[in-house]
Order: C-alpha cells, then structure tokens, then sequence
C-alpha cells in the first residue's frame, strides 16, 4: 500500500499490539484451517499466545501504552486475517485508554504469555505451522545462535 493512510486494527487482534512497540513477538492462535496437532502442540488450552524474548520482559512491564478508539466511518478493511483497517482521510480517536499494564491487558485479552530464552526456534515453527499468525519485529530479537 503506498500514500498516506491511518491504520487501525481490530480489537480481536488488539493482543497482538499490546507490548512496546520495538519488542520482537511471535503471535498466534487457531484459525479455519490449523490442524489438530498443532493446535495441541502450540496452543495446548490457549486460545492465543503472545510469545516474546526474556531480555524484553522489564520493557514490557514499563510501558505505557496509548490505546485509541477510531471512528468506524471512513475505515475499511485491507487485510481481514491480520485484522487490519486503513482510512484514506484524517481521522480524530474518539476515546484513548492508557494501559499501563501490558501483562494483565494480555491476560485480559485471552493470550497466554509465553518468554522466550531463544526467539528463533519458535518463530521457524510457528511459520512452518497451520496457525493464524504474526510475527512482528523480529529484526529487533537476539540473533540466532550459531549452529556447530
């Protein structure tokens, strides 16, 4: 997408939001097509996981989040299975929350928090899955270990 647009995104995927912005994070949950087994390997009883590094965990808890209610009525939706809207035209929120705790507001949210030793394993499996996922920032994650 090219020119300038307000993006905004749907509170069912407002979990995948709700960590500073930098912080690499791996989310995912079951979707139409996500098989059994990898429904039970990587869900287990989650209904969503928001998985992010050991090393982020204290940025985490001291963020302070702005959260902004937009106007419906010049949005529409550009990508349905991330959740994604776009307005075209100058958009005011009509409400802010600020969220100060991004750690209940994920439980709040129904995603179990997973901290990772090593982002790269889970990533890799994660993609190479049948979840509904996304994985943000992950320039930002430790590099990957060396193999020998």
């Amino acid at each position: 997408m090219t020119g300038d647009a307000v993006w905004a995104v749907t509170e069912s995927h407002l979990a995948n939001y709700l960590a500073p912005r930098d912080c690499p994070r791996i989310t995912f949950r079951a979707g139409s097509d996500t098989s059994e087994t990898d429904r039970v390997r990587f869900l287990g009883s989650a209904e969503r996981v928001v998985a992010f590094e050991r090393d982020w965990l204290d940025r985490v808890r001291a963020c302070k989040l702005n959260i902004y209610e937009m106007p419906a009525t010049t949005f529409y939706e550009v990508l349905p299975d991330a959740g994604y809207w776009i307005s075209r035209t100058a958009v005011a929120p009509m409400a802010v929350e600020i969220q100060t705790d991004l750690l209940g507001a994920l439980a709040q949210a129904g995603a179990e928090v997973r901290i990772l030793q090593d982002f790269w394993p889970l990533r890799d499996a994660v993609i190479a899955s049948s979840l509904q996922f996304s994985v943000l920032r992950d320039r930002n994650a430790r590099p990957r270990a060396l193999e020998s």
